[in-house]
């Protein structure tokens, strides 16, 4: 007979079971419906309902972490002045990329992307996610409380986010103008959070295009033993 560590806080999971065939459709489905989903630059200032980012960050939420911590925090900025004085900051960290800090051959990759240090769609975008990431949470009394695999946990709430964000309709792009410790001044956060994302979200511009890439295939990417 086994033996089990289980507690009393412990509840029944039950998860959804579906045929071989509908198994292989739905997954077949999922990748198809995932593999239109892009990046954009080029974003429209028409409104999203609020209570769409709400669910967004719902679903983000939902991802595993280490010990169940959920080391993360989204913050939603839709004030425009604000927007204003983020897309001025990251800016000018984007200028002094641009001018040197980046190397010849990052220089050389981005060049498909035709993208420079002006960041227009930190504005026009209706709302701007800032994911940060919590390397301990502050107790009550003033203590530390330690998470666990706080980027990987982080990493994968963001990748929640973006499918959640694509599943309604809308385009996001994973901004990062590093360094970003400009995004805890502006924001006022606490000690413990650090900026690991910067997203834009809304729906796209109406004249929007996207370079003409394609995604590694299969053999590229998975290995088999």
């Amino acid at each position: 007979m086994k033996t089990s560590n289980r507690t009393e806080d412990f509840i029944p999971y039950k998860a959804q079971q579906y045929s071989k065939e509908e198994m292989i459709q739905r997954s077949k489905d999922y990748y198809e419906y995932f593999d239109q989903r892009r990046s954009l630059r080029e974003f429209s200032d028409k409104e999203v309902p609020f209570e769409v980012i709400e669910n967004i960050i719902k679903t983000a939420s939902t991802a595993p972490s280490g010990a169940h911590k959920q080391p993360w925090t989204f913050c939603i900025v839709k004030d425009q002045e604000m927007k204003r004085k983020i897309r001025e900051a990251a800016e000018e960290e984007e200028k002094i990329n641009y001018s040197g800090r980046m190397g010849d051959e990052w220089l050389d990759d981005l060049k498909v992307f035709a993208t420079n240090e002006v960041k227009e769609f930190l504005t026009v975008a209706p709302y701007l996610i800032i994911v940060c990431k919590k390397s301990y949470d502050l107790e009550e009394d003033g203590g530390k409380a330690k998470n666990y695999y706080v980027n990987e946990s982080v990493g994968l709430a963001a990748g929640f986010l973006l499918t959640a964000i694509h599943n309604a309709g809308l385009v996001a792009l994973t901004h990062t103008p590093s360094p970003m410790g400009f995004l805890t001044k502006i924001l006022d956060r606490p000690e413990n959070e650090k900026p690991f994302l910067l997203i834009p979200v809304g729906y796209p511009a109406d004249d929007a295009h996207v370079p003409n890439l394609s995604r590694k295939g299969l053999e590229d990417v998975m290995v088999v033993y």
